[in-house]
C-alpha cells in the first residue's frame, strides 16, 4: 500500500522566509520522478524551479499562483510505493557525517558497475502504477476514532482557509470554481464582495484603472529601499569630469585584437582602485548600529535592467580581476539579468554599488543606497559639452559623477576625497598605473 509523503517548501537561502507561487508544473494525479521540478516560485531574489525529493503520484498541491507559501509549509503530497520513494532531506548531516543537500535531494548509492544511482520511483515503473491503483494510506496509521459524519469542505490551500476565517466567511456556503468544486481564494473574495453593502451615496472619486499588487521582486525592492531611506543618514556630492581621455583609452584598447572593453568595465576598475585607497567606504553598519563592518573583498554590485525590472547583480572579488575579466563578468551578469536567469547568490552580498544611469540618457541622480552598503557611485551620460581645456574653450566629452554615502561610516572629507580621486582617474586614466 502506498505511503503519502508531504514535501514542504525548503529554505532557498539568504534568510528568505517564503516564496510566491508563479506556476505549477504538475497536476494532481500526475506521476513524477525523484527530483522532478514541480513548481516555479518567485522569491525576493529570483524565480526558481523547486524539485520534489519523492517519486510517485501527486495527491495534492498547496498554493495558487500569486499566493505566498512560507518556508516549511506544505507544497505537495506524493503517494510513494513502500520502499521505493525517497525520504525528504533538509540542511544538516546524515548518520555517519554525510552532509545533506538542501535541495537536489536523493540518497545516492553505488550499483555494481561502480556508478551512483538515485533511489526513487522512475516514471512509468510498476511501483508507480501500483501507487496509482492502490488506495492511499497515511505514513503513520491514525488512532481509531468513533464513527462520525464529517462535512468535507473542498479546499486545499491553508491561505484560503485563513482568508475565509479573517473575513468571517463560512466555507460551507461558498461554491468553488476550481477543479471538482475546489474553493479558491477568488471564490472567498467574491463571497466577501457579495456580503458588502455599498454606500447609499458614494462620493465622486477619480477614475482608477486598478491596483497593482507589490509582489516578489518589486515588493522586496520596495521594502529594501524603504528600510534604507529610514535607517541610513545618506548624503550626496557630485562633480563634472572630462572623460575625453578615458574614451580615447577605450578606443585604443578596442583597436587591438581581443575582447572589447566597455565603459562600465573601466569604471569598475576605477572603483576597485579607489576603494583600495579609501577602504572605509567598502563597509556597512551592523544591524544594531553599534559598529562598522570593514570588508576586505570588493563585491561590486551594478545596476542592470532585467525583464522583471531593475536588479543589482554582484561581481565577486572584483579587486582580483583584470579589466578584461571585469568586462567579461559584467557582460555575463548583464545578459543573465536581461533574460531573468540570475540566481539568488548572484543578487546578494554586494559591498559597493556602481550605478551607470547614463544609459538612460540622464546626467545626474541622488540614488537611495543599496542597504546595507555604505556607498554608491553614480555615472551620468557622457556627452559633448563646452569645456575649458588647457586654458581654451573646447568641446569635450563630459560626464557628471555623483557619490552617495552613509554619513555614519565617514565624513564629507573622505567622501569628497574618494569622488575627486575617481574624477581624476576619469580625466587622466594613466593615474591608474600608479595604483596597479
Amino acid at each position: 500500500m502506498p505511503v503519502v509523503r508531504e514535501f514542504t517548501l525548503p529554505d532557498l537561502g539568504e534568510g528568505l522566509t517564503g516564496a510566491e507561487v508563479v506556476r505549477w508544473m504538475v497536476e494532481v494525479g500526475d506521476v513524477i520522478a525523484v527530483d522532478q521540478p514541480v513548481v516555479e516560485v518567485e522569491t525576493a531574489k529570483a524565480v526558481v524551479e523547486v524539485p520534489c525529493p519523492y517519486g510517485g503520484v501527486v495527491t495534492a498541491r498547496y498554493g495558487e499562483p500569486g499566493e505566498e507559501v512560507a518556508v516549511g509549509a506544505p507544497l505537495v503530497t506524493v503517494a510513494v510505493a513502500p520502499g521505493e520513494g525517497e525520504q525528504p532531506l533538509v540542511a544538516g548531516t546524515l548518520a555517519g557525517g554525510v552532509e545533506r543537500p538542501l535541495v537536489g535531494y536523493g540518497v545516492a548509492e553505488p550499483d555494481r558497475g561502480g556508478r551512483r544511482r538515485r533511489v526513487g520511483v522512475p516514471a512509468g515503473s510498476a511501483a508507480v502504477a501500483a501507487a496509482v491503483a492502490a488506495p492511499v494510506a497515511p505514513a503513520v496509521p491514525a488512532a481509531p476514532v468513533a464513527p462520525a459524519a464529517p462535512v468535507v469542505v473542498p479546499v486545499i490551500s491553508p491561505l484560503v482557509r485563513r482568508a475565509a476565517r479573517e473575513q468571517g466567511i463560512d466555507l460551507l456556503s461558498v461554491t468553488g470554481s476550481g477543479p471538482d468544486g475546489l474553493i479558491l481564494r477568488a471564490d472567498v473574495e467574491r463571497a466577501v464582495a457579495a456580503r458588502a453593502v455599498p454606500p447609499a451615496a458614494p462620493a465622486p472619486a477619480a477614475a482608477v484603472e486598478g491596483v497593482v499588487p507589490l509582489r516578489g521582486l518589486r515588493r522586496a525592492v520596495a521594502e529594501k529601499l524603504t528600510r534604507s531611506h529610514r535607517e541610513i543618514p545618506a548624503a550626496t556630492c557630485w562633480v563634472d569630469a572630462d572623460a575625453t581621455e578615458l574614451m580615447a583609452l577605450r578606443r585604443q584598447l578596442n583597436s587591438t585584437p581581443g575582447p572589447k572593453v566597455s565603459v562600465l568595465a573601466l569604471l569598475a576598475r576605477i572603483c576597485t582602485v579607489a576603494l583600495a585607497r579609501f577602504p572605509e567606504l567598502n563597509s556597512s553598519v551592523t544591524e544594531d548600529g553599534s559598529g562598522i563592518l570593514r570588508h576586505s573583498a570588493v563585491h561590486l554590485g551594478f545596476a542592470a535592467q532585467g525583464e522583471r525590472g531593475l536588479v543589482v547583480p554582484v561581481v565577486r572579488d572584483a579587486q582580483l580581476l583584470s579589466t578584461e575579466q571585469l568586462g567579461a563578468e559584467l557582460g555575463r551578469l548583464t545578459e543573465a539579468a536581461r533574460v531573468g536567469s540570475l540566481t539568488p547568490a548572484e543578487l546578494t552580498g554586494g559591498t559597493f554599488t556602481l550605478n551607470n544611469y547614463g544609459v538612460f540618457g540622464v546626467d545626474g541622480s541622488t540614488p537611495i543606497l543599496n542597504h546595507p552598503e555604505a556607498a554608491m557611485l553614480g555615472v551620468g551620460r557622457i556627452v559633448g559639452k563646452p569645456w575649458v581645456h588647457q586654458g581654451e574653450l573646447a568641446v569635450r566629452e563630459v560626464t557628471q559623477l555623483s557619490f552617495t554615502f552613509d554619513h555614519r561610516v565617514c565624513d564629507g572629507g573622505t567622501a569628497g576625497g574618494f569622488l575627486r580621486f575617481v574624477a581624476d582617474c576619469v580625466e587622466q586614466p594613466g593615474m591608474l598605473l600608479r595604483q596597479l
